[in-house]
């Protein structure tokens, strides 16, 4: 196999398409939101994006058959807007394969006609988030609008994220830039702990805000509800004295 090999599922013709991307991070944000993206609306498959950068594995569905791991961008018809979202389990393994992976990405976005994009992410503040108070960050390259990004909903804070945006959706902005291709990144803050339904549902909000469209959230926040017990013992144990818990006690969340 190739380092890059990208297979052409559908070819669907696109009016003014918006290039969304929302692969794993801090608290999966980006990628619930993608995903709930291609559910609410039947999103169709057009590309799979198979790396050597991914992590030598197959998954393996409910029937027992493997397929081997990759990213996929689906057509999403959004209430009349078009979108190309880019969702999968995983991100590039190397520093090289994340340039060449987010190269390869944005190649795929120019050719279905993005000309614009929106990166969705989460950004970690170390403690859990009180009374559903999500602030949505935001990042962008110059010649996207500052004024119409925070008159949907988001912030723009001096010096945050801390240590810039790494991975697919810093270089989403950073490559997009340099082939002038408009972008924001939209992430939501997170404890970092956990997945966070509550922060993709915020980022969501700003994206529906943005982009003109009308979400149901109703997977999100039954999600959220699950999530309302995990939480619980947290700050239980934090009442306790006993601190966060460690990466492989919350390992089986998410």
């Amino acid at each position: 196999m190739d380092d890059i090999d990208i297979e052409i599922v559908s070819d669907p013709d696109l009016t003014d398409p918006v290039f969304i991307e929302g692969l794993p991070g801090v608290g999966h944000v980006g990628k619930l939101v993608a995903e709930h993206l291609v559910e609410e609306f039947d999103g169709e498959l057009v590309r799979r994006v198979y790396t050597t950068d991914f992590p030598p594995q197959v998954t393996v569905d409910d029937d027992g058959v493997a397929e081997l791991t990759h990213a996929e961008f689906h057509h999403v018809d959004a209430d009349g807007q078009d979108l190309v979202v880019l969702t999968g389990d995983h991100q590039a393994a190397s520093n090289e394969g994340h340039y060449t992976l987010t190269t390869a990405f944005l190649d795929i976005a120019e050719e279905f006609g993005c000309e614009r994009a929106f990166a969705l992410g989460g950004v970690p503040t170390g403690e859990l988030i009180e009374d559903d108070e999500y602030d949505v960050l935001a990042a962008r390259t110059d010649d996207t609008d500052r004024e119409e990004l925070e008159a949907a909903g988001v912030e723009f804070r001096e010096n945050e994220p801390a240590g810039g945006i790494v991975g697919v959706s810093g270089l989403v902005l950073g490559l997009g830039a340099r082939r002038g291709l408009p972008a924001a990144c939209l992430m939501g803050e997170t404890s970092g702990y956990l997945v966070d339904p509550k922060s993709a549902q915020a980022v969501l909000e700003v994206l529906q805000n943005l982009l003109d469209i009308e979400v149901d959230f109703s997977d999100l926040e039954e999600r959220a509800e699950e999530m309302e017990e995990v939480v619980g013992k947290i700050q239980e144990m934090q009442g306790g004295g006993g601190g966060m818990p460690s990466e492989d006690e919350l390992r089986y969340i998410g």
